[in-house]
């Protein structure tokens, strides 16, 4: 099993230099991967928790993450495709693909929080389906030559976009959330399963529902993986951790809800003591 470290850049951290050394220190201690995450606003639950403190941008850290590190990869937890235009997006992801030696794993999701949504002017009721046709146009984009697409959200012909991602066809895309329409959604785009905050039973109970999504789809759990965020209490040792490794779940990234940038350095140190 392999354990990833959650940087804290939603977290109201103010010093955005304490974000790279926490990912600095993550490589050193052995952690596979280092993830970012992402809203716009302090809107809803996020605005009630920071109020004016500082979300840093998930894809300026990452690409200065990528600047201070050389082995670990560098995990969206998760992007929230609605409120991304694909066009952008994908050079973006692409360029911190071929500056990281092609170290990127794409976590996408649609988001949940209304009020975001209401002051992006992004209709929450079809978000869903606007980050189905994001992902296709993304994977549009990486592909060789020029891409055309219509859909009823975006529309193009004859685009090029450059660079194309190191990794080919493109960068894993892990595909966040824990409902049905998540697991959908990974079994017809997706190469990996990016849960949260899920229980060791509650995985078990979804388990057997993403298997019978993927067989719709003519795949198996053999051609993806499966990536839960948890926090970092749910797994203080090894042989909690070797609970979920029993499931077939590949990865644990490992999350401290806190903007102390020192107990997230604590934290991360005992952390790598009881897991690595």
């Amino acid at each position: 099993m392999r354990f990833g470290f959650a940087l804290p850049n939603h977290w109201g951290v103010e010093d955005p230099e304490d974000l790279l050394d926490l990912a600095s220190r993550a490589e050193r201690a052995g952690f596979a991967s280092v993830w970012v995450a992402h809203h716009i606003l302090n809107a809803g639950y996020v605005g009630e928790r920071l109020g004016m403190k500082p979300y840093w941008d998930a894809l300026t850290v990452l690409g200065w993450v990528a600047s201070r590190t050389e082995r670990v990869r560098l995990g969206t937890s998760v992007l929230v495709l609605p409120y991304l235009h694909p066009m952008p997006l994908a050079k973006q992801l692409a360029t911190i693909d071929v500056l990281s030696g092609g170290r990127l794993d794409l976590g996408v999701g649609v988001g949940a929080m209304p009020e975001e949504n209401e002051a992006l002017g992004v209709d929450y009721h079809t978000r869903g389906a606007q980050a189905d046709e994001c992902i296709d146009v993304l994977k549009a984009l990486w592909a060789d030559g020029s891409a055309s697409y219509a859909g009823a959200h975006y529309a193009f012909e004859d685009a090029v976009s450059s660079p194309k991602p190191l990794q080919r066809p493109h960068p894993p895309l892990l595909i966040g959330g824990n409902g049905i329409p998540a697991l959908r959604r990974v079994a017809r785009s997706g190469d990996g399963w990016h849960p949260f905050l899920l229980t060791a039973e509650q995985m078990e109970q979804r388990l057997p529902r993403l298997d019978e999504e993927l067989a719709k789809a003519g795949r198996s759990r053999e051609e993806i993986s499966v990536s839960l965020r948890v926090e970092m209490d749910t797994v203080p040792t090894r042989e909690a951790a070797e609970v979920f490794a029993a499931l077939g779940i590949d990865e644990l990234v490992i999350a401290l809800n806190s903007g102390d940038a020192d107990e997230q350095r604590r934290r991360l140190d005992q952390a790598a003591s009881a897991l690595l």
